[in-house]
């Protein structure tokens, strides 16, 4: 089930590898979608808004639950690539110790701080116990979203995209039969939404765990890989907390300007929340081609090719401008209508707003693929820490907009806020992303030092 992407033709191998990854994206957001598709459809906009409210949250933590088990699977890929199986079951022991003692901090730490968080977005009163069930019981699930993520990045860093998807496929659909159940059946309102969702998300974890334990014996760390050593675990953060932080850090910039939306009105947060959902679908295939491109460069680093890791990183980067391209003309031209998965035909105004969110990104969604594709690869080489910067990038651009400008532009303030963040990081990473492969190739060809 392990896949060597350290020979054969590059693009045929990073496409092949970002399929299955793209289709478990979709999959994965889904999950957010059908959430949001059935509550505004049976329980009404108030409630919508309600599920809305705490998206920018949602992106901060489970961002940083992504970007953590991202992180830890870069040395895995890396040692594989360079045949040290030994060094890389040490890895997996290290990382599967360290999400574990995460999932128990996080958990307890966001359910604590659950009052106080929709107290920082503003929750106005009338969607504000819609909001706080939603959150809590998505909070509780945090474990069940470590798991998948933390399994599904190490059979990633061996080349192995299409279990993860497989796993993920058979999950949304039960993630459909429990909304209907919970929400229509049931009539749990927003806290069946969220109970179906991490109850998917349980399950596709589990079931990658079993995958592993019975056909992927390479993946098991030996007796004598599983002890503490202090190497592996500064290594393990190293790689793993930058990453997190950068997804954190992004989703601070998320949450100021959600938190300027929410004071905006219910129409304002159920036309956002719409969009933000057809947006972070739309976003799906750049987070696919910007890991296969970081895994590709990371093999590649550990088997000491770099004319390898330049082709991917250019081929990355034209394959995801393209897709930004053309999908932002669909936004351009269709995104009022694709609200309509959302929002009543009745809603006229909440399609407004829905409309005119996706229309303004549409015109600058192409920067999104050189901005995800740099900054996947200056992980996947190693150099998190850099990469956190483009996320601080994004957050002080988003918070300028917020802050700044919704005061005097209101909602189209919140309508630009994105596109701002994502030139202003794209400036600061392209470069940045350049300078680290010409770095790493030196090395590898023997002309520098890291």
């Amino acid at each position: 089930m392990t896949k060597d992407m350290t020979e054969g033709n590059a693009l045929g191998l990073i496409l092949r590898f970002a399929l299955p990854l793209l289709v478990g994206n979709l999959l994965q957001q889904t999950y957010n979608m059908i959430d949001a598709a059935i509550v505004g459809r049976f329980l009404g906009t108030q409630a919508l808004a309600g599920v809305g409210a705490t998206s920018s949250v949602q992106f901060l933590v489970l961002g940083f639950c992504t970007g953590l088990c991202s992180g830890f699977g870069v040395p895995v890929a890396r040692d594989f690539g360079a045949n040290q199986f030994g060094r890389m079951r040490k890895d997996i022991f290290h990382g599967a110790l360290l999400t574990a003692v995460i999932a128990v901090i996080l958990t307890t730490g966001c359910v604590l701080l659950c009052p106080w968080i929709l107290k920082m977005l503003s929750v106005t009163e009338d969607i504000y116990g819609n909001a706080r069930i939603y959150i809590l019981i998505i909070f509780l699930g945090l474990p069940f979203t470590l798991l998948y993520n933390f399994l599904s990045s190490i059979l990633r860093a061996v080349g192995d995209s299409r279990t993860p998807f497989l796993f993920l496929a058979f999950s949304a659909c039960l993630n459909v039969v429990l909304d209907l159940i919970c929400i229509i059946v049931f009539k749990w309102g927003c806290a069946g939404a969220a109970f179906a969702t991490i109850t998917a998300q349980a399950i596709s974890g589990l079931c990658c765990l079993i995958f592993i334990i019975k056909k992927v014996q390479i993946l098991h760390p030996k007796r004598k890989d599983c002890h503490l050593q202090p190497v592996y675990v500064k290594e393990m953060l190293v790689m793993g907390l930058p990453m997190g932080l950068q997804f954190s850090i992004t989703a601070i910039g998320s949450m100021v300007m959600q938190s300027a939306n929410n004071g905006l009105g219910s129409v304002c947060v159920s036309g956002f929340t719409a969009g933000m959902r057809i947006k972070q679908f739309a976003m799906c295939p750049f987070d696919a081609i910007a890991t296969s491109a970081s895994v590709f460069c990371s093999q590649n680093m550990g088997a000491r090719q770099p004319e390898r890791i330049k082709k991917g990183l250019r081929q990355g980067v034209a394959i995801a401008t393209i897709y930004g391209l053309l999908i932002g003309l669909v936004l351009i031209f269709g995104g009022r209508t694709l609200s309509m998965i959302f929002v009543k035909k009745s809603a006229a105004d909440v399609l407004d707003a829905s409309g005119k969110y996706l229309r303004c990104l549409g015109y600058f969604f192409w920067s999104l693929g050189i901005l995800n594709v740099s900054r996947m690869v200056t992980q996947g080489l190693g150099y998190s820490g850099r990469a956190v910067l483009s996320g601080v990038t994004e957050m002080l651009a988003r918070t300028i907009v917020s802050l700044g400008f919704v005061g005097a532009l209101g909602y189209t303030a919140i309508c630009f806020a994105d596109q701002a963040a994502w030139i202003a990081a794209c400036c600061y990473i392209a470069p940045t992303c350049l300078h680290c492969v010409k770095k790493v190739t030196g090395i590898l060809e023997g002309n520098g030092n890291r």
